[in-house]
């Protein structure tokens, strides 16, 4: 407690200090101090004061950004909440305590250590959502190595080229996961593996991989998750303790495969502070800092940033409990998990929650616990957010938007905000970050409200791709600004609209034309469950328009309603030309729509194949 003459004191100086310093300002440098319109927009809350006069936000906060590594930062939460659930996995029956997860993370840790990883090496962590995935994500980062998050669905060619790319060390993966056979590729592209001793692997196609670790059977050649457990000896408890003083949370400490939906797959490079700044200001964005206990149900992939730091981040920072509902997505699982665990958030990509809203028995569960919720991934379609929040009765849903290669948020939605702002956004800026939108062509700011490409920079832009400086400096420019790749525009209060890819707009006898815009408009229709839209090959128009449609259960329709029901509501030349009725379209593991692929399956059904 302060005394009150010193709170005088401390008064009077600031009162002295105040009339010194203006006294000290002469007109000019009154003159000279920024119109508040260029003084970036404050973001402690959702911004009610339309600050911009163009397209460059940046998020003022009174919040500073944290300074601290992955470990520090969950050992600070094991100190606040030692007993709390730090997660739980349905599915396999695992519940843990935040005290109990520290120790595992602790003794794995160790036996990394005993193993031979040293700082700055690479372990690929290859498979679904399961206790030991999250274990790892902070067994590495407390022993300074480099986690490569590994698409679970990855193939023979794709797997190789992931690890052999970041010169991976070590690989930990379960024997198999539904039909993907991973001990058995692995077996194919390193056949030496059967004759090596465990830890000690030669191979020529992965010549930096020493060890496999498996999580659930023993292999020959390989190394066992028991094994790596019983390895960390107090030796190498001490060694890990001394390691700590030498991390810094400018490390990297994460790589995340980007989809790779042209060429092949680059490596995001993501520091500590990266991804714990992001998690941190995200998390208190959607008010995780306020609410007593928040209980997240997590269907997304963990090997996505959506997961690894949307979770298991937001865990560490936070304190929030984990609740995964399957090892890999199963929609029902999610609406069982809502209620058997009394879940108070839920994470998905349209995707996914246009799998629950649709699910026939949806009704009898009871989902009072749900308060809030984030969509993100792709462009959130304005219908399908007010069905979750009139269906499913999630009032506090969030929209954000962001690229693995930002850690991944650069802007999100308030709980708070009106349906408007929550259906035709994704949000404002974040704390800390800085956003403009620019012509594609001539790279100048345009006015508010105008379509260009979205730009970042801030403390969440990655360190780079992993020994790809050529993609790198295509990307991030010399004054280090991210370039998404995303068609958006931004109003006055930064409140940024998403319309889709660059590569996805649709060029149509020189009219630009974006998919996101017809799409949304299709989702009003009854009959229409989803809809993407996409350019398909024309010989005079260059490209024309065509609608993918998923039905509603149940109901059958033409193209020719489709058609009419767009006419006098969307310019003729955003009419679908072509309309498509599917029961699926490809996805990505992490439920995104490979519209590259789409745009292929329209084409060869359509006959138009050979026009290229």
């Amino acid at each position: 407690m302060i005394p009150n003459v010193a709170l005088c004191s401390l008064r009077i100086d600031q009162c002295v200090f105040s009339r010194a310093f203006k006294a000290l300002q002469t007109p000019w440098t009154r003159r000279a101090a920024l119109p508040a319109a260029t003084r970036g927009i404050h973001v402690d809350s959702p911004p009610i004061v339309p600050t911009l006069t163009t397209s460059y936000a940046h998020g003022t906060s009174s919040t500073s950004l944290l300074h601290s590594t992955v470990a520090e930062t969950l050992l600070r939460s094991v100190e606040r909440w030692p007993d709390r659930e730090a997660m739980v996995f349905v599915q396999d029956g695992v519940r843990k305590t935040f005290a109990q997860f520290q120790q595992d993370v602790d003794q794995a840790a160790a036996g990394l250590l005993a193993l031979g990883l040293k700082k700055g090496d690479r372990l690929g962590m290859w498979g679904p959502n399961t206790y030991e995935w999250v274990l790892f994500q902070f067994a590495t980062a407390k022993a300074g190595v480099i986690l490569v998050s590994v698409n679970p669905a990855y193939q023979l060619q794709e797997v190789e080229f992931a690890l052999r790319k970041v010169g991976c060390k070590a690989v930990v993966c379960p024997t198999e996961f539904k039909t993907q056979k991973y001990c058995d590729m692995l077996r194919q592209i390193c056949p030496e593996v059967e004759s090596s001793s465990p830890g000690d692997i030669r191979s020529s196609r992965l010549p930096d991989l020493r060890s496999v670790i498996v999580l659930d059977s023993r292999q020959p050649g390989m190394l066992c998750f028991e094994d790596l457990m019983q390895a960390g000896s107090s030796q190498y408890v001490q060694q890990l303790q001394d390691l700590q003083k030498t991390l810094s949370f400018d490390d990297a400490i994460n790589i995340q495969f980007t989809s790779g939906t042209t060429g092949t797959p680059k490596g995001a490079t993501l520091s500590h502070h990266n991804i714990i700044n992001n998690a941190y200001f995200v998390g208190r964005r959607v008010g995780y800092n306020w609410r007593p206990h928040p209980r997240i149900c997590l269907p997304v992939p963990l090997y996505h940033c959506f997961g690894s730091v949307g979770g298991g981040m937001c865990m560490a920072v936070h304190g929030v409990s984990l609740v995964f509902p399957s090892a890999g997505y199963d929609g029902k699982a999610n609406i069982a998990a809502l209620e058997s665990e009394r879940c108070t958030f839920v994470y998905g990509t349209p995707t996914m929650y246009v799998d629950m809203v649709n699910q026939p028995d949806l009704a009898k569960y009871d989902l009072s616990s749900v308060e809030g919720g984030i969509m993100a991934g792709s462009p959130c379609p304005p219908e399908l957010i007010k069905k979750i929040v009139s269906v499913m009765g999630i009032k506090g849903i969030t929209i954000g938007y962001g690229t693995t290669e930002n850690s991944p948020v650069s802007f999100c939605g308030s709980p708070t905000d009106n349906m408007e702002r929550k259906s035709e956004t994704a949000g404002y800026i974040l704390d800390h970050l800085e956003a403009k939108v620019v012509n594609p062509t001539t790279r100048e700011i345009v006015p508010l409200g105008m379509t260009g490409e979205i730009m970042v920079r801030g403390y969440c832009v990655m360190l780079g791709y992993w020994a790809d400086e050529t993609k790198t400096k295509e990307c991030i420019t010399t004054e280090g600004w991210y370039k998404t790749g995303d068609l958006g525009s931004m109003d006055a209060y930064s409140y940024c609209q998403i319309e889709g890819r660059i590569k996805d707009m649709i060029i149509r006898g020189g009219e630009n034309i974006y998919p996101a815009e017809i799409e949304q408009f299709l989702h009003t229709h009854p009959k229409v469950k989803e809809a993407q839209v996409v350019g398909v090959v024309d010989e005079r128009m260059g490209e024309e328009v065509c609608a993918c449609i998923k039905l509603v259960d149940g109901q059958d329709c033409t193209e020719e309603e489709i058609k009419a029901y767009c006419k006098g509501q969307i310019s003729h030349f955003k009419i679908p030309r072509y309309v498509l009725f599917v029961t699926s379209y490809p996805l990505t593991v992490t439920g995104k729509i490979q519209k590259h692929k789409l745009r292929e399956q329209a084409e060869e059904k359509l006959g138009l194949k050979k026009a290229k």
